[in-house]
């Protein structure tokens, strides 16, 4: 724990460009910005079997010194570990507060990512199946592919979302916004004047809905409505992305319609 944080420390996720998917693009963006607000420098690395070197099977996950560590939350522990939290200035009403809006985020926003990719067909077809299985030969990437679809479906049912249609779905991620958007109102984060890591996760979701180009946009229309909450990503992607190398952030998010800053 006393160990300084290595300058060689890096991130794992999918090839950008071709390969990664929502979901994954969003949880990496995530802890990339949770890492740049506590000002830890990290070094993006792509690999085509990034999920299958993960210790937990998910991505993004990070490489420092000889620590292995995979996901958000655990990462955030790691990190504290080390002498770095972004929310050790909450009161304990607040610190719960943080941790109910995050499983709101995980449970709704994710959710719907997931189901969008694995479980609406026509985004099935033009884009999970040719991306995720991109790095591979035929039949290798259809059999991973539906290896995947298999097992995200077999969690939507487990959690009562398999029955629901892309119209229900998105009317979730539409109630998620509106909670998200009433607990920001005007203030620059959800905490007022400092970062925490609900802020991290909020942007890495919200960021990469508004910039990935899907067959429609009906859910990055779901977050444009909520003028605050893109106000809030142009914050963040200014403050803690503009002006860094380009290899060390995933502004550019896959088949992107690229930065919020027009």
């Amino acid at each position: 724990a006393a160990e300084p944080w290595p300058e060689n420390a890096a991130l794992y996720q999918q090839l950008k460009e071709e390969q990664i998917l929502l979901s994954d693009n969003a949880s990496s963006l995530a802890v990339q910005a949770f890492l740049q607000m506590c000002n830890l420098p990290i070094r993006v690395i792509c690999r085509a079997n990034a999920e299958y070197m993960s210790p937990s099977g998910k991505v993004p996950f990070i490489h420092v010194g000889n620590q292995v560590v995979s996901e958000l939350g655990p990462i955030v522990q790691f990190v504290k570990a080390k002498g770095h939290s972004l929310s050790d200035g909450l009161d304990e009403v607040q610190k719960a507060e943080m941790k109910a809006y995050m499983e709101l985020v995980n449970n709704m926003l994710l959710t719907a990512e997931l189901y969008l990719q694995w479980c609406d067909d026509v985004t099935v077809e033009e884009i999970t199946y040719p991306r995720y299985g991109s790095p591979y030969p035929w039949p290798l990437n259809r059999i991973l592919s539906y290896q995947k679809q298999w097992e995200v479906r077999r969690k939507m049912k487990a959690i009562g979302w398999a029955g629901k249609t892309l119209e229900q779905v998105l009317e979730d991620v539409d109630q998620c916004c509106h909670a998200l958007s009433q607990r920001l109102g005007t203030q620059p984060y959800f905490f007022n004047k400092q970062p925490t890591e609900l802020d991290a996760l909020v942007f890495g979701h919200l960021f990469t809905i508004l910039t990935t180009q899907l067959i429609t946009d009906e859910l990055s229309e779901k977050v444009k409505n909520y003028s605050n909450l893109t106000a809030f990503c142009r914050r963040i992607e200014q403050q803690y992305f503009e002006g860094h190398e380009k290899d060390s952030s995933t502004i550019a998010a896959p088949s992107s319609k690229r930065s919020l800053l027009r």
